[in-house]
């Protein structure tokens, strides 16, 4: 199986110091470029967090504050990372809660202003919750019937997530799902766009703080103020700005938030 790409999708996984995605940092980091001709371009590096490792996270990816002291920080790859990814989608292993949210942060923390405009999204881990619903390395064993050897390491997993996907292809372009009682779709295509649509589960801002409603107007997706417009409470109440700007909220919801003022000062 080859992916019919119309333009190149980078598959990339992240191991962390934990996963808060306002204070953890990157502390490994594999990106693996497809190419529409077929050519493929695999990189992994440590990154040093310039803050420490948790022992619970080194126990799970086996890295620890040694093994990548000596590592370059975010910021001196930051401008290499970008121009890896740029004009590439996206794919990944539950990238859309929890990679793709972390590494806008890392990029906005360095005064890179990275968003998914214009870029499909595939996760992996949502078709394979939608069609089977299992973890990785069962995903791994079901669709490749090989061993995940080297689990939660960041390249390990990154090249299993591209395999998983072109033995998803084979086996569900021709599944029909019930969407609805009595309705079936064929939603598992070899298309970036069609994929895109299925896996990625849009919000205004990466993280889930702000969703779209279904006239497609941004809301509130938590507090007080929860599927509440939010234009229509920063005019009623500014001070809301204020708060959320000065808590921790991720950078990326924060320069969301400032673009819908900005918008709405703008038509008033």
């Amino acid at each position: 199986m080859k992916l019919n790409l119309k333009r190149p999708i980078v598959f990339f996984d992240l191991e962390t110091t934990g996963t808060d995605i306002c204070k953890d940092r990157i502390v490994e980091i594999s990106v693996l470029k497809i190419k529409p001709d077929g050519e493929e371009i695999l990189k992994t590096r440590k990154v040093n967090p310039t803050i420490p490792i948790p022992l619970e996270s080194s126990l799970i990816h086996k890295i620890y504050d040694e093994d990548v002291k000596d590592s370059p920080t975010f910021q001196q790859i930051a401008k290499d990372l970008e121009q890896f990814l740029k004009g590439c989608d996206l794919g990944g292993y539950n990238l859309v809660r929890f990679d793709i949210p972390l590494l806008a942060e890392e990029f906005l923390r360095v005064g890179i202003d990275f968003d998914l405009d214009n870029r499909h999204v595939v996760d992996v881990c949502r078709v394979f919750h939608m069609m089977e619903q299992r973890t990785l390395s069962a995903a791994y064993k079901f669709y490749c019937d090989k061993k995940l050897d080297n689990a939660h390491s960041a390249e390990a997993d990154t090249v299993a997530t591209y395999h998983i996907l072109m033995s998803q292809l084979d086996r569900y372009q021709n599944t029909p799902l019930e969407v609805t009682e009595g309705v079936e779709e064929y939603p598992i295509k070899n298309d970036m766009a069609e994929l895109h649509k299925f896996t990625f589960q849009k919000s205004a801002d990466l993280s889930g703080r702000i969703t779209y409603n279904n006239t497609g107007q941004e809301i509130f997706n938590f507090g007080k103020y929860k599927n509440v417009p939010v234009e229509e409470v920063l005019q009623k109440e500014p001070s809301y700005y204020d708060w959320m700007m000065k808590s921790e909220f991720p950078l990326y919801t924060k320069k969301i938030l400032t673009r819908i003022r900005l918008r709405g000062m703008q038509v008033s």
